[in-house]
C-alpha cells in the first residue's frame, strides 16, 4: 500500500507509542479497569443447538436491524479478564511491570504514570498488589461453547470468564492463540447447549455494504452499532498478514474480539482496532476478515496451534521503474529477490528475478498479497504459481511446506527512489571477503566506495554491498557491470535493475539512466 493510502500514523497495532503523533491506533480494550470483586449469577438456561440466525434471510435495511440483532445477540458475550496490578503504597501510583503492553501504555497515556522502579526510588514506597478486571468481547461459534475473541483481550490473564447478555457468568479455558493474527479460541465449561453464530464469506463483502457490530464497549455490554464497510484490504502494519476490513460503525475499547455481521446475520469480521486521536471512536475501525479468522480458528480448534504455509522466497514490491525494466505492463506482482535453498519454491524452480503474478489462481495485485495467501495454505498442498520471467509468463506447481516460526514469504523494502551512478566497484576476492565479512563462495561485484551526496548514497547503497546481477546478467567483475549498463544505454532503457546483497539478504534496486 502506498503511503498516500496509509491511514495510520503508527506501525504497530498492538501497542500504544508514547512518541507517536496524537492520532494513534488503539486496541479496543475496555477503558474501565477496576479493582473489585464480582458476584456470580445463575447459569444460562438451556437452549436448542441451532444457528442463532438460521431463520434469517438478507434483511431489508429500510426495516432496520431489530430482527437480526434479536437473532444473533444471544451468541455474543462479554469477556471478563482478571489479572493483577501493583499500586504505590498510597494507592496513587501504578506499576504495570509484567502486565500486557496495552494496559501499561493505556495508563501511561491517561494518567502519566512512571514505572514502579522509578516510583519506589523516588518515593521509597512499597507497591501493593490489587486485583483488576478488564473487559472485551467475543462470540460463540459452536453450541458446545467455543468462543472467538482477540488475543490481546486475554493476554496475560489469570482468569477468564464470559458474561452473557442476561448477566450469566461462565468460566472458560484457553484452547489456543495466534499472535500473528491477534486471535484466540476459548471454551466455555458448561453442560448447557448454547446459541451460536456462523462465519460468512468476507471475500464477498464490498465497500458500501451494511454491517452491524455487537460488543462490550467501555464495559457497557450488549451494545449494537451499524455502519458500512468503508474500505477493504487495509494494512495497519500490525504484522505481515494484515488485510483488515475498515468500517465506520462505531466501535471503542471493549469491542475487541466482538463480531461484525452482514445483513444475513453472518460473521464477516472480528472487530480489533480503531484509529483515534483521543481514544474514542471517530468512525474508522478495523476488523479481521472472517475468511482469515475461520482458517485460524479451525486450526486452533483441531490442534491448539496454527501451522502456516511456507514458500521460501524473499520478495519486494514492484515499482513503475522496476516494471519498466522487466517489461511488465503494470506494477503488480511480487518480485523474488532470493530463493531459500531446498525450499518449496527452490524445488519447484522459482528463481531470483521472477515476478509472481498469481498464486493458486489468485492475482497478486500487491506484494503483501503473497504472504497472506501462502500463510493460509495448508502444508503439502500443491498450488499453481504464475510467473513473469524473461519477458514471458511461466506456470509452475509447488508443494507448499510448513513454516518454522517466522518463515513466511519474507518481505523486503520497496525500491522506489532515484539512483544516479556514484559507485566504485571491485571483484570479490579473498581480501574483500575478509574485509566485508562475506561468504567465501560469494559471487558478484563488491561496492568499495559510494560517492557522497549521490543518489546511490541516498538510496542506501553502501560499501560492502555486493551486486549480483545487472538486469538479467549475472556479474562477476566490474567490467560485467559496465558492459551491462552500456547495453541498457544503447537500447535506450530508462533504468537499470541491480540485484544487491547485504548480510546474506538480497533486494533489487533501480538506477535511472543518465542522459
Amino acid at each position: 500500500m502506498s503511503n498516500s493510502n496509509q491511514p495510520l500514523s503508527v506501525t504497530n497495532a498492538r501497542r500504544w507509542h508514547g512518541k507517536a503523533p496524537l492520532a494513534v491506533l488503539t486496541l479496543l480494550l475496555a477503558a474501565t479497569l477496576v479493582a473489585v470483586s464480582v458476584l456470580s449469577k445463575p447459569l444460562l438456561a438451556k437452549t436448542e443447538p441451532a444457528h442463532a440466525a438460521a431463520s434469517l434471510t438478507k434483511i431489508n435495511v429500510d426495516d432496520g436491524f431489530a430482527e437480526l440483532v434479536k437473532a444473533v445477540k444471544p451468541a455474543v458475550v462479554n469477556i471478563s479478564v482478571t489479572g493483577h496490578v501493583n499500586m504505590g503504597g498510597q494507592g496513587q501510583r501504578f506499576d504495570f511491570h509484567g502486565q500486557s503492553p496495552q494496559l501499561e501504555e493505556f495508563f501511561k497515556r491517561f494518567f502519566g504514570e512512571p514505572n514502579s522502579r522509578q516510583q519506589q526510588k523516588k518515593y521509597n514506597q512499597r507497591p501493593v498488589e490489587r486485583k483488576t478486571i478488564a473487559v472485551g468481547s467475543g462470540f460463540i461459534i459452536d453450541p458446545a461453547g467455543l468462543v472467538v475473541t482477540n488475543y490481546h483481550v486475554i493476554e496475560d490473564a489469570d482468569e477468564i470468564e464470559v458474561v452473557f447478555d442476561d448477566g450469566t457468568r461462565m468460566p472458560v479455558i484457553l484452547k489456543g492463540i495466534d499472535k500473528k493474527t491477534d486471535l484466540a479460541l476459548l471454551e466455555i465449561k458448561t453442560d448447557s447447549v448454547l446459541p451460536y453464530v456462523v462465519f460468512g464469506n468476507s471475500d464477498e463483502a464490498e465497500v458500501g455494504d451494511w454491517v452491524i457490530a455487537i460488543g462490550n464497549p467501555f464495559g457497557l455490554g450488549g451494545t449494537t452499532t451499524s455502519g458500512i464497510i468503508s474500505a477493504r484490504g487495509r494494512d495497519i502494519r500490525s504484522g505481515p498478514l494484515d488485510d483488515f476490513i475498515q468500517i465506520d460503525a462505531s466501535i471503542n475499547r471493549g469491542n475487541s474480539g466482538g463480531p461484525l455481521f452482514n445483513t444475513k446475520g453472518e460473521v464477516i469480521g472480528v472487530n480489533s482496532a480503531i484509529y483515534s486521536p483521543n481514544g474514542g471512536s471517530v468512525g474508522i475501525g478495523f476488523a479481521i476478515p472472517s475468511d482469515m479468522v475461520a482458517n485460524v480458528i479451525a486450526q486452533l480448534r483441531e490442534n491448539g496451534t496454527v501451522q502456516r504455509g511456507y514458500l521460501g522466497v524473499h520478495i519486494q514490491s514492484i515499482t513503475e521503474e522496476i516494471a519498466e525494466s522487466l517489461g511488465l505492463d503494470d506494477a503488480s506482482g511480487a518480485l523474488v529477490t532470493q530463493v531459500m535453498e531446498d525450499s518449496p519454491a527452490d524445488k519447484a524452480g522459482v528463481k531470483s528475478g521472477d515476478v509472481i503474478l498469481a498464486y493458486d489462481g489468485k492475482k497478486i495485485a500487491k506484494m503483501r498479497d503473497l504472504p497472506k495467501l501462502v500463510a493460509l495454505t495448508t502444508k503439502d498442498s500443491e498450488v499453481e504459481i504464475k510467473l513473469w520471467r524473461n519477458d514471458s509468463t511461466k506456470t509452475l506447481r509447488v508443494a507448499v511446506g510448513s513454516n518454522d516460526e517466522n518463515q513466511i514469504a519474507s518481505v523486503l523494502g520497496n525500491g522506489d527512489s532515484s539512483l544516479d551512478f556514484g559507485l566504485k566497484l571491485a571483484k570479490v576476492d579473498k581480501d574483500k571477503v575478509e574485509k566485508y565479512n562475506l561468504d567465501e563462495d560469494t559471487v558478484g561485484v563488491v561496492i568499495v566506495d559510494v560517492a557522497p551526496n549521490s543518489s546511490a548514497q541516498q538510496r542506501g547503497l553502501r560499501e560492502g554491498d555486493v551486486i549480483k546481477r545487472v538486469n538479467k546478467t549475472v556479474v562477476v567483475n566490474p567490467a560485467d557491470v559496465v558492459k551491462a549498463i552500456e547495453l541498457s544505454r544503447e537500447n535506450k532503457k530508462e533504468s537499470v535493475l541491480l540485484l544487491v546483497e547485504r548480510n546474506k539478504q538480497a533486494r533489487f534496486v533501480v538506477i535511472p539512466m543518465n542522459t
